[in-house]
């Protein structure tokens, strides 16, 4: 089933909705479609790092395996076809390409442990790499920073998932947690939804940029409410915001070209 129209919201906003599938191949041609969209936004946001950064997302109907982008090839390159299948023990199962060892091995330790999330997204962003280094959360000092109020975990070890024993660690440290900042490495974003864990994604990489200004600014910031942080969360942080989010840049990716889909 495609996407919907939209409807006019309360507010007068336009109410665009997940697509629900009745057949298993569309449902995952329509996963591997996003992942592959999302390789190409988080490559126009400048997160392509040579053979680093890994998005993965859930097979719909194996659940024990997951897509991901292929290693040696830009966020700004990547196509449907060149997506591969992996299973959690790290074997290739559908097409040719190798895949980051290391990817491979943090992501399916979280889908392993968390059969709720559909996508994980990782990458080496600028800000979200520096931000890492205070190895802390960032605080509710503005809006679109309290959406992340109590909703991250802070890795400090494992720092490298040397094996799969390492990367249960790292999972386990994740927790219940959407989002995670790895001390010294970056952020990881998790999601019902490839839509989701890119738009939370990029969203925490920006917030990290706030933290960083506000920090090289000096002085004590003025950090919103808890209660008041906790509200904002729940509604501009939730899934479904996150997924509605997504469609934007959705839009401008498909009003660029669509070579992406092949």
């Amino acid at each position: 089933m495609a996407e919907g129209d939209g409807t006019k919201g309360p507010a007068g906003f336009i109410v665009r909705t997940a697509p629900v599938f009745e057949r298993v191949e569309d449902e995952r041609r329509h996963r591997l479609e996003r992942l592959a969209g999302a390789c190409r936004i988080f490559g126009r946001a400048g997160y392509s790092e040579g053979l680093l950064g890994h998005l993965t997302v859930r097979d719909p109907e194996h659940p024990d395996r997951f897509w991901a982008n292929p290693l040696g090839i830009s966020f700004n390159r990547i196509r449907v076809r060149d997506l591969v299948q992996v299973d959690h023990e790290g074997s290739l199962l559908h097409g040719s390409t190798p895949v980051n060892p290391v990817g491979v091995r943090l992501h399916a330790a979280v889908h392993k442990a968390r059969p709720e999330v559909v996508a994980v997204c990782h990458a080496h962003s600028l800000y979200g790499s520096a931000w890492s280094a205070f190895g802390r959360p960032v605080a509710p000092i503005t809006q679109d920073t309290a959406i992340f109020f109590e909703d991250q975990a802070i890795i400090t070890e494992p720092r490298l998932a040397q094996d799969a024993a390492t990367a249960d660690r790292f999972a386990a440290a994740f927790g219940d947690k959407r989002t995670a900042i790895q001390a010294g490495h970056g952020l990881f974003t998790t999601g019902l939804s490839v839509d989701e864990a890119a738009w939370r994604f990029i969203g925490l990489d920006k917030a990290c940029h706030v933290q960083l200004l506000v920090a090289a600014a000096g002085g004590e910031p003025q950090e919103w409410p808890a209660a008041m942080a906790r509200g904002l969360k729940q509604a501009l942080g939730s899934a479904e915001f996150a997924w509605l989010s997504f469609q934007t840049l959705w839009d401008e990716l498909l009003a660029e070209g669509t070579d992406f889909l092949d």
